[in-house]
């Protein structure tokens, strides 16, 4: 047991390891959500998603969020809007744009998240990128490109983009607000805000999966939708919210934005390995470029020399 405890203050400490599950996980969540957007209908998804991370996750939390409840409720706005953003709107605009755009238009979306934090944290809080941070992002998203492109950049010109590619941008522009007020969220236990955020996200969507229950699209629960759910609402929601908002707490929302560039390269993987997809020399050259650019992300600037005394 000491050696689980040791391992898990490690991971908790480690920023880096916590943003590279985050995108593992993310990744996932894309894959599934196009994979069912034929049987189960995107804000039944969403709701069913962020219920069931907070049945999931409510019996760990309790007591943490019964202790911090006074708090919560003293910041109650920041706390319903970042509720609305990050968990409300986002994944439920990612599930609407997945019913009718493809892939690598997601893909190339979901890309823009790093620039868009950027943006976000200097109009909000007036935090300027370094040169380093923004080539940085630059080199992630060359990267990302190639893969998109399978190594043809130039054939992106040709991409044509359809109203689930603005539902997704959206999404994208939610989620960068989100990461960017972070910093302001209330000094409290992880669990308590993530259980504070997942029911406030489930409230809100009540109305919309109504509306869509009601308008003739209601959830049909097979064995497939009960997966679906159970890993959306375990891997992307409770463990990758966990992982992402712990990551932003170390390294700020910037920084940790770059590693949404580690999306496309676990797509490729996940491909490669349940859809039986080959390997190709330009998945390499995209993942060593998005790979280069977290890096510098990431790097830390070594301290000023001191003069001799």
């Amino acid at each position: 047991m000491s050696f689980i405890r040791n391992a898990g203050r490690l991971l908790w400490r480690s920023p880096a390891v916590l943003l590279v599950l985050t995108a593992l996980f993310w990744s996932g969540n894309f894959i599934v959500g196009r994979a069912v957007h034929g049987s189960v209908p995107p804000v039944a998804l969403a709701f069913w998603r962020w219920t069931m991370g907070f049945v999931m996750v409510i019996g760990f939390a309790w007591p943490h969020l019964r202790r911090d409840l006074p708090e919560l409720a003293r910041r109650w706005r920041l706390v319903v809007l970042l509720s609305a953003l990050g968990v409300a709107a986002f994944n439920t605009m990612v599930y609407i744009g997945l019913q009718s755009t493809t892939a690598i238009n997601a893909l190339l979306m979901q890309s823009a998240m790093p620039l868009v934090i950027l943006l976000c944290s200097f109009v909000l809080f007036a935090e300027r990128a370094g040169a380093r941070q923004l080539l940085a992002v630059l080199v992630s998203l060359a990267g990302v490109l190639v893969i998109a492109s399978r190594g043809a950049p130039a054939s992106l010109a040709s991409t044509a983009f359809n109203v689930g590619d603005a539902w997704v941008f959206g999404a994208v522009v939610s989620y960068a607000l989100y990461s960017a007020l972070l910093r302001r969220r209330p000094a409290v236990h992880p669990l308590s805000f993530i259980a504070a955020t997942f029911a406030l996200g489930a409230l809100m969507l009540v109305p919309f999966y109504a509306w869509e229950t009601t308008s003739g699209a209601p959830m049909r629960w097979s064995g497939t939708a009960a997966l679906a759910v159970a890993y959306v609402a375990l891997f992307p929601s409770l463990l990758a919210y966990l992982c992402f908002n712990r990551g932003v707490e170390l390294i700020g929302a910037n920084r940790a934005g770059q590693f949404v560039h580690l999306m496309p390269a676990f797509g490729t993987v996940l491909a490669i390995v349940f859809l039986g997809e080959s390997v190709h020399g330009y998945h390499a050259v995209g993942i060593a470029l998005i790979a280069l650019g977290i890096g510098l992300a990431i790097a830390r600037r070594a301290p000023p020399a001191r003069a001799p005394e």
